[in-house]
């Protein structure tokens, strides 16, 4: 019988401490694929800071880094740097790179490391209990904004991958979501070019990944997938936000 559908081989055969519900298993899997694709699970380091991805290393088959909570561009630097010819990636949540790490985030993009980075935003602190963060909507009810994030005193989310591309270092800036069949299918084409840009020299890339939170957003996942589309998408719009390669011939 032909198998038409398997577990990635960059994916180890383990369960996940995700909550239930909760895209970060997607977003994984979309990952693990990618590098199967491209055969380079051999080359492959990732690197997980503290957050949601903290155990990331018991998921993914390839070397894995674990990083202090936002440092995960200086230690993927770090490695590719060492090893050149390694494919290096971070894997990161919107409280990690946009608070803590948002020096990293930056300055990793500005100088143009060739590294890949997975920012898995949704809006909000998921693993330390639902705490505002960057990406919190204005009006976003969250564990320290109890009546609804207020711009005036806590100041106004950050488009990262807007931030992101207006730097020279970055050569490719996607925002996707995982919140459908098409759009998952259109998020591991978007993550599958950062990694081919990587093996190319090209320089930093990105990929920003609308998730979801229920355990935190307080919602059922099917709730929390429409809070996402009614809320997320018109606030963080979908889309290559920075494109070196746009135009060029195939």
């Amino acid at each position: 019988m032909a198998i038409v559908f398997e577990r990635p081989k960059a994916l180890l055969d383990v369960p996940t401490h995700y909550c239930p519900g909760c895209t970060h298993g997607v977003i994984h899997r979309l990952v693990a694929e990618v590098i199967d694709e491209l055969g380079i699970i051999d080359r492959t380091a990732g690197v997980a800071p503290v957050g949601c991805s903290v155990l990331a290393y018991d998921y993914f088959a390839c070397d894995m880094y674990e990083a202090a909570h936002g440092r995960a561009p200086a230690v993927a630097t770090g490695i590719k740097r060492a090893v050149p010819d390694s494919i290096v990636f971070t894997y990161q949540g919107d409280g990690d790179l946009a608070a803590i790490g948002t020096a990293e985030i930056v300055h990793a993009a500005a100088r143009g490391e060739k590294i890949t980075t997975i920012f898995v935003n949704n809006a909000i602190y998921g693993m330390t209990g639902g705490q505002m963060a960057p990406t919190t909507l204005p009006g976003q009810v969250t564990e320290t904004s109890p009546y609804g994030r207020d711009i005036n005193t806590q100041g106004h989310p950050i488009r990262v991958s807007e931030m992101i591309s207006t730097l020279d270092g970055a050569v490719y800036v996607e925002r996707v979501s995982v919140d459908s069949v098409p759009n998952i299918i259109k998020a591991k084409k978007a993550i599958k070019k950062a990694f081919e840009l990587q093996m190319q020299g090209k320089g930093f890339t990105m990929v920003e990944v609308l998730s979801i939170c229920p355990t935190n957003w307080g919602l059922s996942p099917n709730e929390s997938i429409k809070w996402l589309r009614d809320n997320m998408m018109p606030f963080y719009p979908l889309g290559v936000k920075k494109d070196i390669t746009a135009g060029e011939v195939k």
